[in-house]
């Protein structure tokens, strides 16, 4: 009579565990795919809004309706909206693009391999937020306290990249 080896409920145990982690990752993989893809109510793609307070009144933030420079270069290739922000806390400055294919999900690729508009408008509404409070656009790695270097290029790309997300 042969007798029972621990290796095989072993393999039992690590097949479970192989399954229930590709169910983990199937599961996190449609969720991420969800909420790249943007899609309303009615799976038509909408451009999104993008709003930033803005510690002045609206006439500070846009003088006789002329934009900060950074928003107007994009021209009429956004909406804006201008409303008090709430508790009397300054302007809330509202853009969106008016392409839908420009608004729709993204590729993974784009950041990396250069033109995203929706990360240009992202950065311009940060740096006319900084134009109209400061008078200059303030950036987080200047001036830089350490010399350009080969190992400190991924961060300084990181940083670069934060202006549009916001995050590193």
């Amino acid at each position: 009579m042969k007798k029972p080896t621990a290796g095989g409920a072993v393999s039992t145990v690590a097949s479970m565990g192989t399954e229930a982690l590709d169910a983990a990752v199937s599961v996190v993989r449609r969720a991420g795919e969800a909420i790249r893809s943007r899609t309303s109510h009615t799976g038509e793609t909408e451009p999104r809004w993008h709003v930033m307070t803005v510690c002045a009144s609206a006439e500070e933030v846009a003088p006789g309706g002329k934009l900060p420079e950074p928003l107007a270069q994009f021209g009429d290739a956004i909406d804006t909206q201008l409303r008090p922000a709430p508790g009397e806390r300054g302007t809330e400055l509202a853009c969106r693009l008016h392409d839908k294919e420009d608004a729709g999900p993204r590729d993974t690729a784009e950041p990396v391999t250069g033109h995203d508009t929706v990360q240009e408008l992202r950065t311009a509404l940060r740096h006319a937020k900084a134009l109209v409070e400061t008078g200059e656009i303030l950036l987080p790695d200047r001036p830089s306290t350490n010399r350009p270097t080969f190992t400190g290029r991924p961060l300084d790309k990181l940083i670069e990249n934060a202006q549009g997300e916001g995050r590193l």
